[in-house]
């Protein structure tokens, strides 16, 4: 058994969102002794901590909203951060401390996803449903064309581990699709995580709608939980 610790911070927008929120509040509860004191985590490691929540806020705020403000840089900047975390964790090693502290209960092991648990070994095959949407940026290209990007975690389009390519379910128009099992929407897979939807030039001034969810051909059970409704102006 071994201490799964490099992987606990959560790669995708959505879930780092809930993580950093949940583990910086953790930190500061606590009187007259905070959580982050009785677990030998060191003030500035905290402090840390505090500022890049501080700085993730202000952008997932813009990023939540889809309509309005949500952009490419936005989300590339939310990456940023996350790598930030990322790289913040191997430098300090705050974790660490948490993990090896006389204090440290089930809850704060729980709080900040370090588990004991064996490696995975190279045969994996998963057991349960992939529980992470997909991250999608949509850029129209012109001529009905619309590139597509879609994350699991990190700043480079990537399928997500246990998943073996995108399914997406799409439609052309002016009335957004009420829900993803709706039934004017086509359906098709790409195994990969950037390519090119061309809806031709005719269709150039509609709005292109998207529904994605990560899917194992082998398992479909396994298939992820569809996204929130992209969409993007055809050029």
């Amino acid at each position: 058994m071994v201490l799964i610790i490099g992987n606990c911070i959560p790669k995708t927008i959505s879930l780092f969102a809930t993580y950093i929120r949940n583990t910086n509040d953790y930190l500061q509860q606590g009187a007259p002794i905070t959580n982050a004191e009785r677990l030998g985590v060191p003030p500035a490691h905290a402090a840390r901590w505090k500022e890049i929540e501080e700085h993730w806020q202000p952008a997932f705020i813009k990023y939540s909203d889809k309509i309005n403000s949500r952009t490419a840089a936005v989300t590339s900047q939310l990456y940023d951060i996350i790598d930030m975390a990322h790289e913040f964790e191997k430098e300090t090693h705050m974790f660490a401390y948490i993990a090896i502290s006389r204090t440290a209960t089930t809850t704060d092991m729980e709080t900040f996803c370090i588990n004991k648990r064996t490696p995975k070994s190279t045969h994996f095959i998963p057991q349960t449903p992939v529980g992470e949407q997909v991250d999608a940026i949509l850029q129209p290209i012109g001529g009905g064309a619309v590139s597509v990007k879609c994350f699991s975690g990190g700043k480079r389009a990537s399928i997500h581990k246990d998943a073996t390519c995108v399914e997406y379910r799409y439609t052309v128009g002016a009335i957004a699709p009420s829900s993803p099992i709706d039934t004017n929407l086509m359906v098709d897979q790409c195994t990969k995580s950037s390519f090119t939807l061309n809806v031709g030039a005719e269709n150039s001034g509609l709005r292109l709608y998207f529904y994605f969810r990560w899917f194992n051909t082998k398992h479909p059970e396994l298939a992820g939980p569809w996204c929130d409704l992209q969409n993007t102006l055809i050029l």
